[in-house]
């Protein structure tokens, strides 16, 4: 088969194409390298799937550039690419957030329908929900977004739901919980408290730190992901959480554990949009995906400490030589 992924060079997008390609798939890679955050990150990120015979990238905006024989013959779709970050979206970035995340999905929507593609499975959010009445919050519960970048992600959704209605196209929707892990965003919490820390900086908080995040370990979502296209039922979206539910400061303080450093905080304002807990009903995906994530936060920041060391060495021998 041929499995096209879309934001292939971004966090979850890579990870899930390096795992596809080590089960002998065809991976075809689209990423536009938006200037959300620096390229060479996300570089960095395709240096294992570069140099695999079964991947192919290809470099294309899908808000706008052609799609023509870009779905053709493509089997799965999974669609990842999407402008990021609650805090972002509001004001006069919201254009980026309407053409990458609304208009990019319709066209990439539009293409599979025409494309007669199997099965397209596409990332939403925990973000959806807003400030849910209920924990855990099941796929069921009234989506009330409060922030744009929700309101985008809740209207991928809907397209997919009139691509479904309309064309009979099969669409999976996964509404993400906190992932993290190698090579997570730089822009994330888990990302920035490290960096911050082994700079000697204060880490610095939004808001109380007593803030509730179901946190997802990177493998456990790509194997969610991967189920979703394999037993997701047609129109469904199912909650990908990690079945763990941490205030930010109790995290803080594993990582700070974890490197054997004492790390000084620096509290500010609450961030517009940011929701005060998520917490997943994982039910639903259990019974029909089989998903059950098995990292704990433990185990997870573990293995992203372990990462980010080894890359701040390896930088530090570069600069050496």
């Amino acid at each position: 088969m041929t499995l096209l992924v879309t934001g292939c060079a971004g966090f979850l997008g890579s990870h899930l194409s390096e795992r596809l390609i080590d089960m002998g798939e065809e991976v075809v890679g689209v990423d536009s390298f938006t200037d959300y955050y620096p390229r060479d990150v996300k570089e960095s990120n395709l240096s294992g799937l570069r140099d695999r015979a079964s991947f192919t990238l290809l470099e294309l905006d899908l808000g706008s550039d052609p799609l023509e024989g870009v779905f053709d013959g493509v089997d799965t779709v999974f669609h990842l690419a999407a402008r990021p970050g609650v805090r972002g979206s509001f004001g006069a970035s919201f254009g980026h957030y309407a053409h990458d995340n609304v208009l990019a999905t319709q066209r990439v929507l539009e293409a599979s329908a025409a494309a007669h593609v199997k099965t397209l499975v596409y990332a939403s959010s925990s973000s959806v929900y807003g400030n849910s009445l209920t924990y855990p919050t099941p796929e069921g519960t009234p989506r009330a977004p409060i922030s744009p970048y929700g309101l985008t992600k809740l209207a991928t959704e809907e397209l997919a739901a009139v691509y479904g209605r309309l064309d009979r196209l099969h669409t999976v929707g996964l509404r993400y919980f906190t992932v993290y892990g190698p090579r997570q965003r730089p822009d994330m919490a888990f990302a920035r408290f490290f960096a911050s820390a082994l700079a000697g900086r204060p880490v610095k908080i939004l808001g109380d730190g007593a803030q509730v995040r179901d946190f997802t370990f990177v493998d456990d979502a790509v194997d969610g992901t991967i189920a979703a296209a394999r037993n997701g039922r047609r129109g469904a979206v199912y909650n990908i959480g990690g079945g763990t539910q941490v205030k930010l400061l109790e995290a803080l303080t594993q990582i700070e554990q974890l490197l054997d450093l004492k790390i000084d905080i620096e509290h500010l304002a609450d961030a517009r949009g940011d929701v005060r807990r998520t917490c997943s009903d994982p039910r639903t995906a259990s019974v029909d995906l089989g998903f059950a994530p098995r990292v704990s936060l433990e185990e997870g920041l573990t293995r992203q400490a372990a990462w980010i060391l080894a890359q701040t060495s390896e930088q530090r021998e570069r600069v050496a030589a």
